[in-house]
């Protein structure tokens, strides 16, 4: 049964608390894992997604979010960073370390908690701050899942001893293996697709993270400082001062 909450309030989101279900719903688009702690902003969530033909399901705490991520396997992970016990964080820097790589969006309340997460290497392919746009978190969601889902382009590209091979989504290194999240390959497959093109940090933002992620041009940033920590002296990628980036063969 469908249950409307009686506090009308606003939330989070700048929008009063809507219907709830209860349980996993599913769809054919795959499951979305939500873990928020307030409870309407779940339900919104939860109503969006479901509407847009996503499957969801609510964990409200960082260690049910553990147990469901290896139980469910979804094809995504929302996750609030402020949550209560095991939060957001460490909920995503325990998936890395147990080598699970399903796709996580952090969801924040704060400036301290994005520059945190951004400031972090836990493999995270993108984040929201609140208050946000159900839609553009939707838009956000799909955006994650097709660069996850890999490319049609399978010819491989070697740039110095960085080798990657968009069929099977791998990147090596003088033939080392290399553990890129789904968002770190696109962004390094758009500038070693083109090398010598210089990107401006808008066209990267919107070659890579779509339409929904413009305006925020310091995640390219970082994603390129984690991509160079990950590639090592063998990096491709060059900086250009005041304009963007480019892969560059040595």
């Amino acid at each position: 049964m469908f249950e409307r909450r009686k506090d009308r309030r606003q939330n989070h989101l700048g929008e009063p608390p809507v219907l709830f279900h209860g349980g996993v719903s599913t769809a054919g688009k795959g499951l979305i894992l939500v873990v928020e702690d307030d409870h309407s902003i779940a339900d919104v969530l939860r109503l969006y997604l479901s509407r847009a033909g996503y499957g969801v399901h609510v964990e409200h705490d960082g260690s049910g979010a553990l147990t469901q991520v290896a139980t469910l396997r979804p094809a995504l992970v929302l996750l609030d960073v402020g949550l209560p016990e095991v939060d957001g964080v460490e909920v995503c820097r325990r998936m890395r370390a147990r080598d699970d790589w399903t796709p996580v969006i952090f969801v924040t309340a704060r400036d301290d908690e994005v520059d945190r997460v951004l400031g972090l290497e836990l493999g995270a392919d993108d984040y929201v701050t609140k208050p946000f746009s159900p839609r553009e978190l939707v838009s956000r969601v799909a955006a994650v899942l097709r660069r996850s889902s890999g490319s049609v382009d399978t010819a491989s590209i070697d740039i110095g001893g960085v080798r990657l091979e968009p069929g099977t989504r791998v990147v090596t290194v003088d033939g080392r293996g290399v553990d890129l999240t789904a968002t770190e390959f696109d962004l390094l497959a758009a500038l070693m697709r083109r090398p010598g093109i210089v990107f401006t940090r808008e066209q990267l933002l919107s070659t890579v993270w779509g339409a929904a992620a413009y305006g925020q041009s310091r995640t390219v940033d970082v994603h390129v400082a984690q991509l160079r920590a990950k590639l090592g002296v063998d990096s491709p990628i060059r900086t250009h001062r005041g304009v963007g980036y480019s892969a560059v063969r040595q």
